[in-house]
């Protein structure tokens, strides 16, 4: 038995010390931090580290380039424990006065990469943008990006793009702000498949994220191609000039417990009406949710047996949604329509057709739509008028931008809500908490849902996975929680709730496996003698 001890005494020693080798410790004045990371690499070209931690919080971290990404990374920071502010990094300002546009390119094929507690900043130290900046660069096939709690500030044109085929993306508890571009009003936007969009998509899902003030997008998959799990649960839109959504083939998924305020603020006016907005499918309205038919190819995609199924095997639920659109801003849009001969078509929640195909259940018996409502938080004066007329500067106000975007006229001003100003100290950093954080601590409160009657456990998405994955549960009562992975020896490998007192309602869990060989796995639920499982499979 001593022997034995001692083993795993030694073993666990060796264990913890690869572990700790795995990571690389970053402050700020080490250098510009896509120099330090790109110089640690292997002799292919692979990251010398698995996870690279930032500390540093009492001023930010510099680029100067893209780093690039080839395989399996981390990149995190350490938040301080009392006030939750994570490590901050934006561009510097190049010799020749350029601003560098892509902090992360994630190039290597299957690349499981990981961000986490990072304020990704567009703004360089001289308080001014790159109008071409994108924040993450995804430019390979089937990669797997993970997105936790991270905050996206001022990128003109997307946070996330991406041209690879099937990758998915797991993104939560982020905030994405003043994604304003001053005169391109399609982009602007949180995560895009980007012109012409002609990749596939494997899963894109975004949970529990909050978004102010953006142009273009929250989530576009652009779904001219196939994507084949869209999952948009437990987000807040703040304000967007365009439509929130561009998911037109959406077949599996969901878009439930959502706040909608002030979205598609810019309408559709006569030059875009029947352009991009209704793609394939002209229509007289145009709403934040908007579908249509398959196209042949997708149809083929989707039910390659026999294409005449596939709309019937469509899977969708809309439920449990909140939207509105503050009285101002509606009567802005009747007086503009009273006097322009450039009218807008005003946004609804469900287009016409859209509405339409959830009401055929002979066509459509998957689709549901449920508990959406029209209501008014209340309380969102202030911001409503920061927003719609602005603060100061080039900051001039939802409105005054959309009569520029709309005469033609728009070319340096912009839009948003607590606008990020670059001060000149060395010890500068950004305005935390958000300026935004009290409005959505409040709209969290004012929107009430509805308490869950069963005690479920979801099914594990993807299934079989590698090496990530996320499933969903919901206890209808409270009370001390556990969720748990045992191989299928029964043997305990890893805890993702450890015995923390929840309240009745929703949760979501997202999980990495990779440092587990594959195999069966079980996902073991607990609540107060109650016990639920889920068999899943990984596969490396």
């Amino acid at each position: 038995m001593k022997r034995m001890l001692t083993l795993l005494v030694v073993m666990m020693f060796f264990i913890t010390a690869g572990l700790h080798a795995q990571t690389m410790v970053i402050h700020a004045n080490q250098g510009y931090i896509n120099e330090v990371i790109m110089q640690d690499t292997l002799s292919n070209g692979a990251p010398a580290h698995q996870v690279y931690q930032l500390v540093t919080l009492d001023t930010t971290y510099k680029f100067t380039g893209p780093i690039t990404i080839k395989g399996d990374v981390t990149i995190e920071g350490v938040v301080d424990p009392n006030t939750g502010r994570p490590p901050c990094i934006q561009p510097a300002v190049l010799q020749d006065g350029s601003i560098p546009s892509t902090l992360f390119t994630i190039s290597g094929a299957n690349a499981n990469v990981t961000l986490k507690n990072l304020y990704l900043l567009a703004k360089a130290t001289n308080n001014t943008a790159n109008g071409g900046g994108i924040a993450v660069q995804v430019s390979a096939d089937k990669v797997r990006l993970t997105v936790d709690n991270c905050v996206f500030d001022n990128w003109q044109t997307f946070a996330i793009g991406y041209n690879g085929q099937w990758d998915s993306f797991f993104i939560m508890n982020s905030t994405f702000r003043n994604l304003v571009h001053p005169n391109q009003w399609y982009i602007g936007e949180v995560i895009r498949n980007e012109w012409p969009g002609e990749a596939y998509t494997d899963s894109l899902v975004m949970i529990g994220n909050n978004m102010v003030a953006i142009n273009g997008y929250a989530a576009c998959p652009v779904t001219k191609f196939y994507t084949k799990y869209f999952q948009f649960d437990g987000n807040k839109v703040l304000y967007t000039f365009k439509n929130p959504f561009f998911i037109f083939n959406m077949t599996e998924g969901e878009i439930n417990d959502n706040i909608f305020y002030g979205n598609y603020a810019g309408g559709v006016d006569q030059t875009e009406n029947p352009w991009w907005d209704n793609l394939w499918y002209p229509d007289s309205s145009y709403g934040i949710i908007a579908l249509q038919p398959l196209s042949d190819d997708n149809k083929e995609m989707f039910s390659p047996s026999d294409t005449s199924k596939a709309e019937s095997m469509r899977t969708i639920a809309v439920k449990n949604n909140t939207y509105f659109w503050p009285q101002e801003l509606v009567d802005f849009w009747t007086a503009w329509n009273d006097t322009s001969s450039n009218r807008i078509f005003i946004p609804h929640w469900m287009n016409d057709r859209t509405e339409a195909m959830f009401s055929d259940k002979t066509k459509y018996p998957n689709l549901v739509a449920e508990n959406n409502v029209n209501a008014d938080p209340g309380f969102m004066t202030e911001m409503d008028k920061d927003i719609l007329h602005g603060t100061t500067g080039n900051d001039i106000g939802l409105l005054a931008y959309f009569k520029e975007i709309r005469t033609g006229k728009a070319e340096t001003d912009i839009w948003g809500y607590g606008i990020t100003q670059v001060g000149a100290n060395a010890d500068w950093t950004p305005t935390w908490p958000l300026p935004e954080s009290a409005y959505i601590t409040a709209l969290e409160e004012s929107v009430g849902k509805t308490v869950p009657t069963e005690f479920t456990l979801g099914e594990v998405y993807p299934n079989p996975f590698n090496p990530s994955a996320h499933v969903e549960y919901t206890l209808n009562k409270a009370g001390r929680t556990s969720l748990k992975v045992y191989n299928i020896l029964g043997q305990h490998v890893m805890t993702l709730v450890d015995n923390v007192f929840q309240t009745a309602n929703t949760y979501r869990v997202s999980f990495n496996m990779s440092r587990f060989t594959s195999g069966t796995y079980f996902l073991v639920l607990e609540q107060d003698g109650h016990r639920l499982v889920r068999k899943m499979l990984l596969l490396k």
